[in-house]
């Protein structure tokens, strides 16, 4: 199956590429002004994630940001909507870890969650992020992308790379 969805984010020279790659599989790739080093501290640093994870224009925050970061160690990440009083909750455990490379993990707030792969590659001083999210079936990735939580990749990869940007 072909790409479904090519989104650019809000610095055209740092495009994140969201596409379905089949039936089950959604992929975005991203490169990063950054070394490997910090992105994969952003992505494991709970005190990080809280200032890109969450897409600004969505109006949720956190509420708490948990990661044990190491193979089974688990994640829990609460957010709130000003519109509304009930939490989300997103959980699951971290399956693989290798640091500066690889991470995977579940999502179990759901039987339909994905579990999320992300691979990290380092090259010229910028990194390469390429995220994949398998669903169960074809029909949890077409409620993923209908409900809009996918969407989001682009605006959360547009706010990490201001947070790298404050590194340097």
């Amino acid at each position: 199956m072909g790409a479904e969805r090519k989104t650019e984010a809000a610095q055209p020279h740092h495009a994140t590429l969201v596409e379905r790659a089949s039936d089950r599989e959604l992929i975005v790739t991203r490169t990063f002004n950054a070394p490997v080093h910090l992105v994969f501290q952003a992505w494991t640093t709970p005190d990080l994630l809280k200032q890109w994870w969450v897409p600004k224009s969505y109006g949720i925050y956190f509420i708490s940001c948990e990661a044990d970061v190491r193979p089974g160690g688990t994640y829990r990440f609460v957010f709130g909507h000003p519109s509304s009083d009930q939490p989300m909750e997103f959980v699951g455990k971290y399956i693989e870890v290798i640091p500066g490379q690889r991470l995977v993990w579940t999502n179990e707030e759901s039987a339909d969650g994905a579990v999320t792969t992300v691979t990290f590659d380092e090259k010229a001083g910028k990194t390469i992020v390429v995220l994949r999210d398998l669903y169960p079936s074809k029909e949890a990735l077409d409620a993923a992308i209908a409900s809009g939580s996918t969407g989001g990749m682009p605006e959360q990869c547009a706010q990490l790379d201001v947070l790298l940007a404050s590194f340097f």
